[in-house]
């Protein structure tokens, strides 16, 4: 099964009962890195890599999954608002087509509409100026869809199936 085609349900038939993920909120300008925890109950916010190159930017994405042992990539598919996609959507299938050779680990995509309108409405309501905001931004909508793929993992554990 290529990483173009395997869904969080293939993904959660085949993961180890632990082992991290990682998110990533793939923007044109930046890419929001975030993690799980190895029971994959809680995503963090980890750091934005600034875009350079393709084959740099992938990289340090490897580099990144590497020194957290992530077994798969959870990556924003933005949709837009009817369910459809767009140039951005497509760029993103276009980013993994062009890292499955470069890695193993799947992809797995995870729709993100809202993510960074969600996460800034918090990051207001906390208070947070504007440029604390445009810092921290990306790598919050990448725990956000992380998160969001987590809760749906959990969901999809067979009762009684252990977790330990």
């Amino acid at each position: 099964m290529t990483s173009q085609s395997l869904t969080l349900e293939g993904l959660a038939a085949t993961l180890p009962a632990k082992g991290r993920l990682m998110g990533l909120d793939l923007g044109t300008q930046t890419i929001g890195v975030a993690i799980s925890d190895v029971e994959r109950r809680l995503a963090t916010p980890v750091e934005t890599i600034a875009r350079v190159k393709f084959r740099k930017d992938v990289e340090n994405l490897i580099k990144l999954a590497d020194a957290r042992q992530a077994l798969a990539f959870i990556i924003g598919l933005p949709l837009n608002m009817d369910g459809s996609e767009g140039p951005r959507a497509q760029a993103t299938r276009a980013f993994v087509r062009n890292c499955a050779p470069l890695d193993h680990r799947p992809f797995i995509f995870w729709d993100e509409r809202l993510s960074t309108a969600a996460v800034t409405r918090a990051l207001i309501d906390q208070d947070a100026s504007r440029a604390r905001r445009a810092e921290v931004v990306d790598r919050m909508a990448a725990a956000y869809i992380l998160q969001g793929a987590l809760d749906r993992l959990k969901r999809l554990t067979p009762p009684g199936a252990s977790q330990d």
